[in-house]
C-alpha cells in the first residue's frame, strides 16, 4: 500500500504526541533549573553530597530536586494508625493523623498542616499555576496545596510520600491545627 498524503500527516501527529509526551515525562522526574525555587536560607542548611548521603535517591528527587513520586507507589497511602507525618530530611513534624483523608488522588492527602510546620511558593511548572509546598525547617519539596479538600478547610495537602516519615502514637495537634488559608487565596474562592 503506497503512503498517502494522510497516512504521512497522521505518523507526524503521532511522532509529535509522542514527543511531547516523553518530554513532559522526563521534565516531571526533575525540573530544570529555572523551574526550581530560588536558593534561601532555612534553619538547616546541608551542602548537596550531605543530602545525597543522607537521604534515599527517592526522598533526595522529591525534596531537593522537587520531583513527583508515581502516584499509589507510597506505602503511606494505606497508613492509618494514629501517629504524626514528618519531613524525611530533617524530622520536622508536619501533619497529624487526625487530618489526614483518602484524595483518590494516589497520594497521601491532608487537610490541615501543624502550625508552622510548611512554607508555600509559586509554582508555575508546567504553565499551570500551583502553590508549592515545601518543609519551614530545611526546604524540602513535599507537594502541593489545592482548593478541592474537604471541611473544615476545603484544602487538599498533596504530599509526596517519599518527602514523608510516619512516626505512630498520639497524634500532633496545636491549639489551632494549622488551619488556615494558602497565600493569595480563600478556600471558597476556588482561585489559586
Amino acid at each position: 500500500m503506497p503512503l498517502t498524503r494522510r497516512h504521512l500527516l497522521g505518523l507526524g501527529g503521532i511522532a509529535t504526541t509522542a514527543g511531547l509526551l516523553g518530554l513532559g515525562a522526563c521534565s516531571r522526574a526533575a525540573p530544570a533549573a529555572a523551574e526550581t525555587r530560588p536558593a534561601r536560607q532555612f534553619e538547616i542548611m546541608r551542602s548537596d553530597a550531605d543530602w545525597r548521603q543522607r537521604l534515599t535517591p527517592a526522598q533526595y528527587a522529591v525534596l531537593r530536586q522537587q520531583a513527583t513520586e508515581r502516584p499509589w507507589s507510597s506505602p503511606l497511602n494505606k497508613e492509618h494508625r494514629q501517629g504524626t507525618f514528618t519531613c524525611a530530611g530533617c524530622a520536622l513534624p508536619l501533619f497529624s493523623s487526625s487530618t489526614k483523608f483518602e484524595s483518590g488522588t494516589g497520594w497521601p492527602s491532608f487537610w490541615a498542616p501543624l502550625h508552622n510546620a510548611i512554607g508555600e511558593d509559586r509554582d508555575v511548572t508546567f504553565g499551570m499555576l500551583r502553590v508549592e509546598v515545601h518543609c519551614r525547617r530545611c526546604g524540602g519539596h513535599l507537594g502541593h496545596v489545592f482548593n478541592d479538600g474537604p471541611r473544615p478547610t476545603g484544602l487538599r495537602y498533596c504530599m509526596n510520600g517519599a518527602a514523608l516519615a510516619f512516626q505512630p502514637g498520639p497524634a500532633a495537634h496545636d491549639s489551632d491545627a494549622g488551619w488556615r488559608v494558602p497565600v493569595g487565596s480563600s478556600p471558597a474562592s476556588g482561585a489559586r
